[in-house]
């Protein structure tokens, strides 16, 4: 099977970054902008979450940056949810493609997910910046730039995995269930105030810090905040946990579309 998948996206990988360039030129058509909306966007967001919820709540997060805290919470999850929200609705949208010629369905959910990722890198730069103005009173803590930063490639790829599986999830079910457009909007908000995007766990009461925490996205938030706010590396078991949430995920997703796209045609 693996061998199988990986002869494909050998044989695909131009309709891949085909499928990517459409996706690009579709989101930026028009736009004076243009991309430059991907290093705007987060910073315009933090700027409004940072008043409403540090100045107008009184939100912060005892010894770090606030900023930094929120600024990464912002980024990590709107991948997410964009890159999932994106992949769900790819095999519908491409059904007239699908119909025509014999494609490996799994690619349009991957392609969705590697696409927002690439805003998502693009996300970073911004990001950066804001670390980096730490240095010169942004925020009362300074994030010192450190050696485990080069564990975050790691940490983003474990996310990468756990979305794309997702993703092919959610894809799978649309086909069948078109109602999980409107489900999954429900669900990705009630997901993202389960998240500690703008507030810490610690808020919550002990008794159910760890139902909290069995939030896949609190794991991935975790590691990444682990590394740019206290200057540690995760632990080995935080580490090793992320890795089978991402892999785990993946051959979830995969498997339960593999299983089922053969009938895709029939309801499409």
């Amino acid at each position: 099977m693996v061998k199988d998948v990986l002869g494909n996206f050998k044989r695909y990988w131009f309709l891949m970054t085909q499928l990517i360039s459409r996706d690009f030129k579709v989101k930026y058509k028009r736009s004076v902008l243009g991309v430059v909306w991907s290093l705007l966007y987060p910073i315009l967001m933090l700027a409004v979450m940072a008043v409403v919820f540090s100045q107008m709540f009184k939100f912060k997060v005892e010894g770090v940056n606030y900023l930094v805290y929120l600024m990464t919470g912002i980024i990590m999850f709107n991948y997410f949810s964009e890159a999932s929200n994106n992949a769900m609705t790819s095999v519908v949208s491409n059904f007239s493609l699908i119909n025509k010629v014999y494609i490996p369905k799994y690619i349009f959910p991957v392609a969705k997910c590697l696409f927002v990722g690439i805003n998502f890198a693009l996300t970073l730069i911004p990001w950066i910046g804001i670390i980096a103005l730490s240095y010169f009173g942004l925020g009362d803590y300074v994030c010192h730039f450190n050696r485990y930063f080069l564990i975050l490639p790691y940490v983003f790829l474990c996310m990468l995995l756990f979305t794309i599986g997702i993703g092919m999830l959610l894809s799978c079910i649309s086909v069948f269930l078109r109602d999980i457009f409107y489900i999954y909007g429900i669900i990705i908000m009630i997901w993202n105030y389960l998240t500690p995007v703008f507030y810490s766990i610690e808020i919550i009461p002990e008794s159910l810090q760890p139902l909290f925490k069995l939030n896949p996205l609190y794991q991935f938030l975790t590691a990444a905040r682990e590394i740019v706010l206290y200057g540690r590396s995760p632990s080995i078991s935080s580490l090793l946990i992320i890795g089978g949430l991402g892999v785990g995920m993946l051959l979830i997703g995969g498997l339960v579309f593999r299983k089922n796209q053969d009938k895709f045609i029939y309801y499409i």
